[in-house]
């Protein structure tokens, strides 16, 4: 019964959501507050119909109902309780299903802190939110039931995929649906600005959040997404240039994009038409990576759905929304107000060379991931673009934008003295020059890339301390006056140095993992030992060991120091799962402050050893380090007193005493 409800409910949710989408647009063409009204209680309600559906589902996965289709094909009864929540969405049908849950989240978050909205501009934004959930929610009725039932029901499951059955599962896909769907409200703004054919810095201050808050949630995906992918597949990196993994990096280079443009919308009431273009290409760019992960066109560990069927209604749904929003853009862009006008050199024009570099990046990259889909649908020949592409068209966009990221927080809005911040940088640029020379002085001349690089990062770094440094005075004045001042910055501030520190974190791992990192293959048997990263490793021994639904080759090794005295254990193992007939490689890691030792365990050799793939990544966890501190970043900006949901109320007149005649 519970199962019948969460399908009733769902399809109840697509009549409120096509209710939602017509009526509030048509209030607002008509100016019918009454019309207009019914998008708020719409929202809600259709926001709580998908939760009834989607808390159904988990409950079939949960008590392992085997009678739904969805619970039989991606559970089993021994699973551990923990994957059966996560198997929810470790499926394409139940993926879709967090999809729209999370987008009428969101579609619900605007309706609650859209009060002091304008109603013609919330009702189409919320119009066009139903728009999107009502597409979806047509999607899944129509070819991706979660609910469907199976007669006679089967006394078990096929288990679910067990590369899937991880912690990673569990924060990974919902991170990664906050940033794609977030930015669902951004393009929902921007389609409701043409229509209404206005738009001001207002409307920045009431898109800068969502677009913040989507950035978040997809940086903090992403990163999770690359350390689930490094521990979890035991290839032994973190970044493949795999084309689903591009797919969510192209929206993150959009987004990061329409966030500085969106700011210098509200600060300047400048770049207006851009603002609104890139917040159509960033969630068109959201749509495409759902596009390619359901549609069967690729083939990677991403990826669910494989029926052509499903494919074409994705498609459908792509050149709907981005075809539909794109000739609006072209019809409605001229009729808007241009924005102001800046110097080259201001602030304005440091987030101007931003958006031309990331959206030039962003454009290599699809490129990349398209171009060999294209001549395979039309040629039939099938190539491959990996990682030399990616790396010499995407590194190249990226140095330039790089090493300009510490001027712009610096300079002034509308005319700027890029000498005078050149001088006030010169700190950071000679002690990053320090350390371009001290990677030089270990490593000789075989590491003249990898010390620019690094020196590149602490320029980054250097140049996010020398911004909170200037703007609080350090120095200057007294410990108690500078303490004030620290606390009297703006958040957002703090929130820009962390996410650039942030950036230089990441760009240090990436450059010190990639060029220092060593790797060793070889047949260890029991005692056989190894030097790796100053370490010696010793195996010892294979254990057969015994799970709740698989079984495993145990490998044990000891880490040793230099006087041979044990340091730590490392396990490392081949897992069997008996009901997929799957084996996967649990890797074996150990780290030391930000380096890592990796072990990964191969087949077993004839002469009774086993086959061991062995690595050091120096610095490797700065990568995601990184990552958390940009989201850091992000967050304290979006708790700055000055950034609120919306734009303040306009002071309300006073009523003036009546006035007698005599």
């Amino acid at each position: 019964m519970t199962v019948e409800l969460g399908h009733f409910a769902l399809v109840l949710a697509l009549a409120l959501s096509i209710i939602q989408a017509v009526l509030p647009v048509l209030g607002a063409r008509r100016n019918d507050d009454r019309m207009m009204a019914v998008a708020v209680p719409a929202s809600f309600t259709v926001f709580a119909l998908i939760a009834l559906s989607f808390a159904a589902l988990t409950s079939a996965h949960v008590l392992s109902d085997f009678s739904v289709q969805n619970v039989f094909e991606n559970s089993h009864s021994q699973k551990p309780m923990l994957y059966k929540f996560t198997g929810v969405w470790g499926n394409h049908e139940g993926s879709m299903l967090l999809w729209v849950l999370i987008l009428s989240f969101f579609t619900a978050l605007v309706a609650y802190f859209g009060n002091n909205l304008p109603p013609a501009l919330k009702a189409n934004v919320l119009g066009v939110q139903a728009w999107i959930g009502s597409a979806f929610l047509l999607f899944i009725v129509g070819t991706s039931n979660p609910f469907a039932r199976l007669n006679p029901a089967p006394v078990e499951g096929r288990d679910l995929n067990p590369i899937l059955q991880d912690i990673g599962l569990a924060i990974h896909p919902p991170m990664l649906y906050l940033g794609y769907v977030g930015f669902s409200v951004c393009f929902s703004f921007a389609v409701a600005a043409l229509i209404d054919g206005r738009i001001d810095a207002a409307w920045a201050r009431w898109v800068r959040p969502w677009t913040l808050t989507a950035w978040i949630f997809l940086t903090g995906g992403i990163a999770m997404g690359s350390y689930w992918a490094y521990y979890e597949l035991g290839w032994g990196g973190w970044w493949f240039w795999d084309p689903v993994e591009n797919a969510s990096f192209m929206p993150w280079l959009a987004g990061t994009a329409l966030l500085h443009s969106a700011l210098v919308m509200e600060k300047r009431s400048a770049l207006k038409i851009w603002t609104i273009l890139l917040a159509i290409l960033t969630f068109s760019l959201s749509l495409l990576g759902t596009f390619l992960v359901r549609s069967g066109v690729l083939t990677s560990v991403h990826t669910f759905a494989t029926d052509p069927g499903r494919g074409l209604f994705i498609l459908a749904i792509l050149v709907l929304f981005i075809g539909g929003s794109l000739a609006l853009f072209a019809w409605r862009a001229q009729t808007l107000a241009p924005g102001g006008l800046f110097q080259p050199i201001s602030r304005e024009g440091a987030l101007v060379f931003n958006n031309l570099f990331l959206t030039t990046a962003a454009a290599t990259v699809l490129i990349g991931t398209l171009y060999p889909l294209l001549l395979e649908s039309l040629t039939g020949e099938k190539i491959s673009v990996g990682a030399p592409f990616f790396n010499l068209t995407f590194g190249p966009l990226m140095i330039p934008l790089l090493a300009a990221v510490p001027f712009g927080p610096l300079l002034a809005w509308k005319r700027g003295d890029i000498l005078a911040v050149a001088q006030r940088l010169m700190t950071a640029f000679f002690l990053a020059l320090l350390v371009v020379a001290l990677v030089l002085y270990k490593t000789s001349a075989s590491g003249v890339l990898a010390a620019f690089g690094i020196g590149l990062a602490a320029w980054l770094m250097l140049g996010a301390v020398t911004d909170i440094w200037l703007k609080a005075g350090l120095g200057k004045a007294s410990a108690r006056a500078t303490f004030q001042r620290i606390i009297g910055l703006p958040r957002s501030v703090f929130g820009t140095a962390f996410a650039h520190f942030g950036l230089g974190v990441t760009l240090l791992g990436i450059v010190a993992t990639t060029t220092f990192a060593t790797e060793s293959v070889l047949v260890m048997k029991p005692g056989d030992g190894i030097r790796a990263g100053g370490y010696t490793l010793r195996f010892d021994r294979v254990d057969a060991v015994k799970g709740s639904n698989y079984t495993e080759d145990q490998g044990r090794f000891t880490i040793m120091n230099d006087e041979g005295q044990p340091v730590t254990d490392l396990l490392s193992a081949k897992r069997f799962f008996p009901v997929r007939k799957m084996q996967t490689t649990e890797a074996g890691i150990k780290t030391f402050m930000f380096s890592q030792l990796y072990v990964s365990l191969g087949d077993a050799a004839k002469d009774g050893g086993i086959v061991v793939r062995i690595w050091w990544k120096p610095l490797v966890t700065l990568i995601w380090l990184g990552g958390m501190v940009m989201m850091i970043g992000g967050c304290m900006s979006l708790l700055d007193r000055r950034l609120r949901i919306g734009a303040p109320n306009r002071a309300k007149r006073k009523p003036q005493p009546a006035r007698t005649v005599a």
